[in-house]
């Protein structure tokens, strides 16, 4: 799909972060929108940011975890738009914590989201792409779909489910002669709010810290800004990529465990304990005395 001049676009997780981006980079290719998410008032900012550089915008609150509600989405964006050929399956969420902790409550929640708000999504939107004639889908995914860290093993699950369900997918359609394509992203460290954002559960949750301090160091690792995430996605739209990394780190991050599939694991878990005594030795917070 080299020219998006007129095409509709549906982006979801569009409050903020990549799908907001996302949402502008498609507006100043030509492309009306549909924006999803839970958030109301970022999905207002992100419309009116997108109608200013000329798109056609829809705003819809819907929680990405409720089959029910993306199905009527899907239904309301063809009856006010017409048509759909892009979707952006972007929402997501994050749970840090170690899979002996979690609680079920807590994995369903990631997994409702993540993974079966992907594989909806791409149900719901699916035959309105391919009446369009041609279409595309592009499912996020992240860098923790390429390999597991410790302390992710709920968030590693669902992304891997994404990748896994989106190249599946791919081969489905390519077989079936579908004019709708499909496009897995792995993004590394991109600057959003999704840890800040997160839920937290058990102490392995904040290894190294506390809940700030883990918010805090992500902010200093994520090089990569969500303007950029969406400059690659776009061009994966156009390029018709099956799939993309956002970000040297997400390269070189993949290439290691792909290199040494048992050799990054050690690495991981010594880096992890490192961090756990680092903590232990950390001396408390104290005030600073004020000068006289």
């Amino acid at each position: 799909m080299r020219d998006l001049n007129g095409k509709v676009a549906v982006v979801t997780g569009a409050a903020s972060g990549i799908g907001a981006a996302t949402a502008r980079e498609l507006a100043r290719r030509g492309c009306d929108l549909a924006l999803s998410d839970l958030n109301e008032d970022g999905l207002k900012k992100t419309a009116v940011a997108a109608e200013r550089l000329g798109a056609k915008v829809s705003v819809h609150v819907v929680d990405a975890g409720d089959r029910e509600a993306i199905y009527a989405f899907a239904d309301a964006v063809t009856a006010e738009h017409g048509r759909a050929h892009i979707l952006v399956n972007n929402a997501g969420v994050a749970l840090i914590a170690d899979a002996a902790a979690m609680s079920e409550p807590n994995l369903e929640w990631i997994m409702d989201i993540n993974f079966w708000g992907v594989v909806h999504g791409t149900r719901a939107f699916l035959p309105h792409l391919e009446r369009s004639g041609g279409g595309h889908i592009v499912n996020v995914s992240s860098v923790f779909g390429l390999f597991g860290v410790p302390s992710q093993s709920a968030y590693c699950a669902s992304k891997f489910a994404v990748r896994g369900f989106t190249e599946s997918l791919r081969m489905e359609l390519d077989l079936a002669g579908s004019p709708v394509s499909v496009t897995s992203v792995h993004p590394g460290g991109i600057r959003t709010n999704i840890v800040a954002s997160a839920r937290y559960e058990g102490t392995a949750a904040v290894r190294g810290g506390t809940k700030e301090g883990t918010a805090a160091l992500f902010e200093k690792i994520a090089r990569t800004t969500p303007e950029r995430a969406a400059t690659v996605i776009v061009a994966a739209i156009t390029a018709n990529r099956r799939r993309v990394r956002i970000g040297a780190d997400a390269v070189a991050l993949d290439l290691l465990a792909r290199t040494f599939p048992r050799g990054y694991q050690r690495a991981l878990v010594a880096a992890a304990r490192t961090a756990d005594r680092l903590a232990a030795l950390a001396p408390a917070a104290r005030p600073r005395p004020r000068k006289a």
